[in-house]
C-alpha cells in the first residue's frame, strides 16, 4: 500500500511540474491543478496514437534505441515488431509505468497469445485475476505488484479492471463512457456507427447521429469549459491552441476530428474508433488490433520483450543521465504541447546532445502548427531538418486522428 502512495505522490509531483504555470487561486492555476488531479491515476488504458504510423516516420533498424514516452504502452510494445535494440518507456505517471511492466511480465509468463489476447484485449474474464495472481505476481516488480494489488476509489482492487474490460476504465475510458451516455440522451448513440458496411455508410450514419451532438445546446456549453476535455488527457495549455485552430473555435475543431475518426478510415482497420464508438477491440480473428496484440506478431514481441526498460521520469530528466550521441529514434507524443519556452529549450538541448548521426525525432501537436520555430533557440533547431511533406503524410494516416499536426525532424546530414 504504502509503495502503490509513493507511485501516486511521484506521480503528481512530476506533473505539477510539468503543468502548473499560474498561481493557485487564479482561475488558470485552479484549472491546471484539477487536471494535476485528474491525471495522477490511470490515464490510458490504449495509447491514442497510431504505431504502425510512428514506425513508417522512424524506420527503425536492429541497431537503434529509441526513447520513447510509454502512456499505455501499445506503442513501445509495437515498436518492437520492428526489431530495434533498445526501448527506453519514459512516464511521469506511475500508473502507466506500472501498466507497462505488468505487459512484460504477462509477456514473459505467457506461452500461447489467446491468452495474452484474453489479458490485454479482451481484458474482461475473471481468468485474468485467476492468471495474474497465478503467474504473473510473483515475477512482477514490488512497486508494480503493490499498485495492481492496491485498491481505487471504488475500494476493488485495481487488478479487477482486466475482468471488467480494462478499456472501460482509467480517465480516458471513463470520459468515453460518460460521452456515450450524454450522447444516448440527447438522441445521439455513438454505438450505431458499428452497424456500417462501407466508408459510404459510415459517413451517412455519422451525420444522423453523431454530428447533431454538436448543435446540441448543452454540448456546446460543455465544450467550451477546458475541463470538460481532461479526460482526453488535455492540459489548459493544449485547449486553448485547439480552440485557436479553426474559425469555428473548439467547437469546429472537435466536430471534425470526430468526423474524420468516423468516417475517414474503414472501421473495419481501424481499432481506434471501435474503442471510442464500441469501448472495446472488435472481437474474432480478422479483428482490427494493435501491432502487439496481433497473432502473426506475438512470438517477436515476447522474444524481445527484454530489450524494453520502464523509468517513471520527464523525458529530460532521463536524457541528462544518457551518454552523448547514444539514442537513435525519440518518441514525444504531444507532450510539448504541455511546455513552456525554457522547458522545450531543456528539451532539444538534451535531445540534440544525445542523438546519433541520423536520429529521428516525432511528435504531435493538439493545434496544427510547427510548435518549435520561434521557441527553441536556432543554434539548436538549425541542427535538424523538418520534413513537412512526410509529416504531412504522415498524420494524414494517422487513424486516431484526434491530432492536428504530425512532426518528424532529422538531425541534419542524415540519410533520408
Amino acid at each position: 500500500m504504502q509503495m502503490a502512495k509513493t507511485v501516486r505522490r511521484t506521480t503528481t509531483m512530476g506533473l505539477t511540474t510539468a503543468v502548473h504555470r499560474s498561481k493557485a487561486l487564479s482561475k488558470a492555476g485552479i484549472l491546471e491543478r484539477m487536471f494535476t488531479l485528474a491525471f495522477s491515476g490511470l490515464v490510458y488504458p490504449q495509447i491514442w496514437e497510431d504505431p504502425v504510423v510512428d514506425m513508417e516516420a522512424m524506420r527503425l533498424t536492429s541497431d537503434d534505441h529509441v526513447v520513447a514516452i510509454a502512456s499505455g504502452s501499445c506503442n513501445v510494445l509495437s515498436y518492437l515488431t520492428a526489431d530495434p535494440a533498445k526501448i527506453s518507456a519514459i512516464d511521469l505517471n506511475g500508473a502507466h509505468i506500472a501498466l507497462g511492466r505488468l505487459k512484460l511480465a504477462a509477456l514473459a509468463r505467457m506461452t500461447r497469445h489467446d491468452e495474452f489476447l484474453r489479458f490485454f484485449g479482451e481484458a474482461k474474464s475473471q481468468a485474468n485475476v485467476a492468471c495474474y495472481h497465478r503467474e504473473i505476481a510473483p515475477h512482477l516488480d514490488a512497486i508494480s505488484r503493490s499498485y495492481w494489488e492496491g485498491r481505487g476509489l471504488d475500494g476493488r482492487r485495481r487488478i479487477g479492471i482486466f475482468a471488467r474490460n480494462v478499456y472501460r476504465f482509467g480517465l480516458l475510458g471513463r470520459f468515453i463512457g460518460a460521452g456515450h451516455l450524454l450522447g444516448r440522451a440527447l438522441g445521439c448513440d455513438p454505438r450505431r456507427m458499428l452497424a456500417a458496411r462501407d466508408l459510404a455508410e459510415q459517413r451517412v450514419l455519422f451525420e444522423r447521429h453523431l454530428a447533431p451532438v454538436f448543435d446540441k445546446k448543452l454540448v456546446r456549453w460543455l465544450i467550451r469549459q477546458p475541463a470538460s476535455l481532461y479526460g482526453l488527457g488535455i492540459p489548459p495549455a493544449q485547449y486553448k491552441a485547439l480552440a485557436a485552430d479553426g474559425s469555428d473555435g473548439i467547437r469546429g475543431v472537435l466536430r471534425h476530428r470526430l468526423e474524420r475518426l468516423a468516417c475517414g478510415f474503414d472501421l473495419k482497420t481501424n481499432y481506434f474508433a471501435r474503442q471510442a464508438f464500441g469501448r472495446g477491440y472488435e472481437p474474432g480473428e480478422d479483428a482490427a488490433l494493435p501491432p502487439y496484440l496481433q497473432r502473426g506478431n506475438f512470438a517477436a514481441v515476447k522474444a524481445r520483450s527484454g530489450r524494453v526498460d520502464y523509468h517513471q521520469s520527464s523525458v529530460t530528466s532521463f536524457l541528462e543521465r544518457q551518454p552523448a550521441e547514444s539514442c537513435d529514434a525519440f518518441v514525444l507524443l504531444d507532450a510539448q504541447d504541455w511546455m513552456n519556452d525554457t522547458e522545450l529549450t531543456a528539451l532539444w538541448t538534451q535531445i540534440t546532445r544525445t542523438a546519433k548521426p541520423g536520429a529521428r525525432v516525432i511528435f504531435r501537436t493538439a493545434a496544427d502548427e510547427r510548435l518549435l520555430p520561434g521557441r527553441v533557440p536556432s543554434a539548436i533547431l538549425d541542427q535538424w531538418r523538418y520534413d513537412e511533406a512526410e509529416s504531412r503524410a504522415l498524420c494524414a494516416r494517422d487513424r486516431s486522428s484526434i491530432y492536428g499536426g504530425f512532426h518528424l525532424y532529422r538531425l541534419s546530414g542524415s540519410v533520408a
